[in-house]
């Protein structure tokens, strides 16, 4: 999704992120990893590039996402999506849980 939005990723983004994964470092204790990468594009394209400029876009966008990832998927927690069926041990691979989580992202993206 990364490429898709901004063309080629400085790799030190995707090192930024990898502790995000499995709702912080594999825990599944707290929020969705897809949704906090998520987060993380919505900032690198509409963040603040200064302290005192404007973040109202980012922040709207990010709460809109997290809004419409809640309804699409019944929860943000990866513990509580766990439980719902998603993951490892789970009825539906993670991999379907991003795709609708990006799906949502686009949809936010697409209104902007």
């Amino acid at each position: 999704m990364g490429e898709y939005a901004l063309g080629a990723v400085d790799p030190k983004l995707c090192k930024v992120a990898t502790g995000l994964g499995g709702g912080i470092g594999g825990t599944h204790q707290e929020l969705c990893g897809a949704l906090s990468g998520g987060v993380l594009l919505l900032g690198a394209l509409y963040g603040r590039t200064e302290a005192g400029k404007s973040d109202d876009l980012c922040m709207h966008l990010s709460a809109e996402y997290r809004t419409r990832f809640a309804q699409e998927l019944g929860s943000t927690h990866c513990g509580t999506l766990r439980e719902s069926g998603f993951g490892l041990g789970g009825t539906i691979p993670c991999s379907v849980l991003v795709e609708r989580a990006t799906r949502v992202l686009l949809e936010v993206l697409a209104e902007v």
